[in-house]
């Protein structure tokens, strides 16, 4: 499985040299729950990637598009045949 998301955010914040448990308490949430957001275990809410991109100085478009990802790739995986066409749908939907 990708985990676009959870891939940056560990990134980030080891490049900031930020400990787990700061960005749980930033979040207010415990630091085993971060870790399992971070580690791809748990998914993010959209108010935690939105808080994360502010903590992190990072883009916040850019990292939400990254966990969008990962939620439409989750849902395809088991969908291979199927995955192409139905994403050519939706963008076609998309646009009006």
């Amino acid at each position: 499985m990708i985990m676009l998301f959870a891939n940056k955010i560990r990134r980030l914040r080891e490049d900031q040299q930020l400990l787990q448990r700061q960005l749980a308490a930033a979040l207010e949430i415990d630091t085993p729950m971060y870790s399992k957001i971070e580690r791809g275990d748990r998914p993010a809410k959209r108010t935690q990637v939105v808080a994360l991109a502010k903590l992190l100085s990072i883009d916040e478009t850019e990292l939400l598009t990254l966990w969008l990802a990962d939620k439409v790739t989750e849902v395809l995986d088991d969908e291979k045949e199927l995955a192409g066409k139905a994403l050519e749908i939706v963008q076609k939907n998309q646009k009006h």
